[in-house]
């Protein structure tokens, strides 16, 4: 190391040691504006964050490690500037506001670096390593901020696909899917999984996939209504089809497409009368319990 880059750390080091205080004070005056856009946490909870995060930027540069490499290289380091991230990014900060943010640290150690000494070239060295420092965690923070409301949008994708593929126990043992929207590939196998998953852990017969509120069918859309019929069937139980209308029923028969084999029904009222009619037919209950005569 360099015997400039010696000083230049060191001056930075004692900065972030015994004016750790005013650096996190100025830091977080800084950021109000930026941040005020989200929800964020307490100030308290704020400025446990900001002595974290330079606490551990001190300690990264005694490491000894380049400063291009303190930033990704110091675990403790990359774990707080990946935290601040993504807690900004649930609180609906926008991501140039945590840049910004973080990039507005520079300003705050500087202006108290510049109180320590008078050697302007010393004071220029350590502008360009804070600047190295934080343009990097500015990068990280960018780049964590994208993968975490990447991962919020996909868990709501999915909660979303399960709020509209609900399971409901109509009869004792009849399931009914009613189906709103239009069918794709991953929502049809999250109905037959939903589906199968339910069957086994309810016992039941029969399964009504209602389309009523499907506005088209087309090949794709009845391919994957067969292809969870045909599981369902696997398991034991009957599949039935209801919310056929006028307009599919003719758009099924242009297509070619063969239900022969499902029980359809135009209404859900229908389809469960089908249902109750097929379960007491291969369960008849005996005409003692119906209080018929035993004789």
């Amino acid at each position: 190391m360099a015997s400039g880059q010696a000083a230049e750390r060191e001056l930075l080091v004692a900065v972030l040691t015994s004016r750790e205080v005013e650096v996190v004070n100025g830091w977080l005056e800084s950021q109000r504006d930026l941040i005020a856009t989200g929800t964020v946490p307490s100030q308290k909870e704020l400025r446990d964050e900001a002595l974290t995060l330079v606490e551990a930027l001190r300690e990264g540069l005694r490491t000894g490690l380049a400063v291009e490499d303190i930033v990704l290289r110091h675990e403790p380091l990359r774990d707080a500037v990946t935290r601040l991230s993504t807690r900004r990014a649930r609180g609906g900060v926008p991501a140039t506001s945590i840049a910004l943010g973080m990039l507005s640290l520079k300003e705050a150690i500087l202006g108290v670096a510049e109180s320590e000494t008078t050697d302007t070239r010393l004071l220029y060295g350590v502008a360009r390593m804070v600047s190295g420092l934080l343009d990097a965690a500015g990068a990280l923070t960018f780049a964590t901020y994208v993968e975490g409301r990447e991962e919020i949008i996909r868990t709501q994708h999915q909660q979303m696909l399960e709020l509209s593929t609900p399971v409901v126990l109509l009869w004792p043992r009849v399931l009914a899917v009613p189906l709103i929207g239009t069918l794709d590939s991953a929502r049809t196998q999250l109905v037959m999984n939903s589906v199968l998953e339910t069957i086994r852990s309810t016992e039941a017969l029969v399964a009504i996939i209602d389309i009523t509120g499907v506005p088209t069918v087309d090949t794709a859309v009845a391919h994957h209504l067969l292809q969870t019929v045909s599981a369902v069937r696997l398991m034991g139980a009957e599949c039935f089809i209801s919310g056929i209308r006028p307009t599919i029923a003719q758009t099924i028969t242009q297509l070619g497409i063969d239900l022969s084999t499902i029980t359809t029904r135009a209404t859900l009222a229908d389809a469960l009368a089908e249902a109750i009619r097929l379960i007491d037919a291969e369960s008849p209950v005996p005409d003692l319990v119906r209080g018929g005569s035993t004789e």
